[in-house]
């Protein structure tokens, strides 16, 4: 028994992912639950199991390709059960016929895949839709040569040798005696009206990933067709370095290279004929040897500045600066951090201003809150899910404390490093990338003091904390003597939605967290 399996929803709001790696081949036995493939997400790399215990019949996609959740991604010989012995009990006959290339019983049987397998070096690789084209055109698969990547047949082989293309090398099956004289007669007929309905260039579609344009067919999402539109490009001339199930389709990204592609030879044009030179002799394609490289803008780091745009369009920031003295912080945590390494675990600052930030939010629940725009309402919340700003290797990562209010120092410690670990490695689950009402980034990591944080939206704030630095301070002492000292300082950055925080509850959130920061006894009563 063969079960086809589909690229499932990852995580929430997730519509597609880009398969980065394949864990088993081909013949490889598995077990259910375990993984076969690493999925990388707008939101995390994740494994995705195998559904059963069986054999992995053929995987369907390639690495580094895109694929919409719900697309069949890889398919199973169910364990115990041969795929050639359970298509004949099906139905007491051959799986297909010689001549047809069908199977017996005109279904969509397993022996529409294994007519022709004998070895796995003999397997037909073509997507489910070119398949179904194949059975209703009468193709026999086995006699096409794929364009597709690693020979992969895919839509527009089938189609070419439906229509009849006299340039195609692909040939289909023999007509069966009924309709051989039919057939023959009517061939070189059928291509010339072909042939006479559409140009030779455009007969055949072009594989994606080639600069060929005017297809007559483009896959591209909603928002792709309405960006072209806005530039004034006919999308179906924009090159396309993609396929979806046999297609060609179209990124916004090659959209808006397109586009600007057009205007640099448009500007060199007006150039030319302002100076008298002649036009068309200037590409607009860069020179090779260019000190230039190119990746696509996509997965994690395209999530980011989709994220950055929608948070800078729709809140207006504002960011209040400051500085607290946290000497005394600074030897309260050097008296708890040997306590802490008893346990195994690493005692940094920041929980101590988790704490100290989960107070003030307590007394300023404005913080806490979120603007449900749809309803126009302010929604305010009554749980402190704290984000923690992590840098990664493939951009910035905001996995999420829960219930920090409910934790003490050393729990609050322990879940942080091991959520900021298995963000760095990429093993973190999108779950916990989901549900912070406030976010905290460390800048002094890197030596920062100040910065202008973008706010993780929909929140209504973000607390950027600096370098801890030795700095001369004012010091009273108990009896009114002034002197000038050293202290440890801790600069603080609150960024907040203007709309919903004005600039006197910002400052007074600001100095709460420094009364924390400055007193971390005060966190014993928290």
């Amino acid at each position: 028994m063969v079960r086809e399996f589909e690229l499932p929803d990852v995580g929430e709001g997730v519509a597609e992912g880009e398969l980065v790696s394949w864990l088993v081949d081909a013949g490889d036995a598995v077990s259910e639950d375990q993984p076969v493939a690493e999925v990388e997400t707008d939101k995390a790399l994740v494994e995705v199991p195998s559904p059963v215990n069986g054999t992995v019949r053929e995987l369907h996609v390639e690495e580094g390709e895109i694929v919409p959740v719900g697309t069949v991604i890889i398919s199973f010989n169910v364990e115990g059960e041969d795929d050639l012995e359970a298509v004949s009990d099906t139905s007491g006959e051959p799986a297909e016929d010689a001549d047809a290339g069908e199977p017996a019983d005109g279904s969509d049987s397993v022996g529409a895949d294994v007519d022709v397998v004998e070895t796995p070096e003999d397997r037909v690789f073509a997507p489910p839709r070119a398949r179904r084209m194949a059975r209703e055109e009468g193709i026999d698969l086995s006699s096409l040569e794929g364009s597709g990547p690693g020979g992969r047949i895919t839509a527009a082989d089938v189609r070419a040798v439906a229509r009849g293309d006299a340039d195609s090398e692909q040939a289909t099956v023999e007509p069966t005696p009924t309709d051989a004289t039919t057939a023959d007669d009517s061939s070189a007929a059928d291509v010339a009206a072909a042939e006479a309905e559409q140009p030779a260039e455009t007969a055949v579609e072009p594989p994606a990933g080639t600069d060929s344009a005017d297809r007559e067919t483009t896959l591209a999402a909603p928002a792709t067709r309405r960006i072209a539109q806005e530039e004034g490009v006919d999308i179906d001339a924009v090159p396309a370095t993609e396929e979806r199930d046999g297609e060609a389709f179209v990124t916004p990204e090659a959209v808006q290279e397109y586009a600007a592609a057009q205007q640099r030879t448009q500007e060199a044009d007006t150039a030319a004929l302002e100076a008298g030179e002649p036009v068309g002799e200037k590409g607009a394609e860069f020179a090779p040897g260019e000190r230039e490289r190119r990746e696509p803008f996509r997965g994690v780091r395209k999530t980011i500045a989709d994220a950055m745009v929608e948070s800078k369009y729709s809140a207006p920031h504002v960011t209040h600066h400051d500085e607290v003295d946290v000497t005394a912080l600074v030897e309260t945590r050097e008296d708890l951090k040997s306590r802490a390494e008893e346990q195994g675990i690493r005692l940094t600052y920041m929980p101590f201003i988790m704490k100290a930030v989960v107070a003030a939010l307590q007394e300023y629940p404005e913080m806490n809150a979120v603007i449900d725009e749809d309803a126009d309402e302010i929604v305010y919340r009554d749980y402190y899910n704290i984000g923690i700003a992590t840098a990664t290797d493939v951009g910035l990562m905001v996995p999420v404390l829960e219930d920090a209010d409910e934790k003490g120092l050393l729990q609050l410690s322990s879940e942080m490093n091991e959520l900021v670990q298995k963000a760095r490695e990429r093993t973190i689950s999108p779950d916990e990338l989901q549900g912070s009402t406030f976010t905290i980034t460390n800048v002094g990591g890197i030596g920062g003091e100040y910065a202008t944080p973008v706010i993780n939206y929909p929140e209504a704030g973000i607390l950027a904390i600096g370098e801890i630095k030795r700095k001369p301070r004012v010091v009273t002492d108990d009896e009114g003597t002034e002197s000038i000292e050293p202290r440890s300082v801790l600069t603080l950055s609150l960024s907040f939605d203007h709309r919903l925080i004005d600039g006197a509850v910002g400052a007074q959130f600001t100095n709460t967290v420094m009364e924390y920061l400055e007193n971390p006894s005060l966190l014993l009563l928290e």
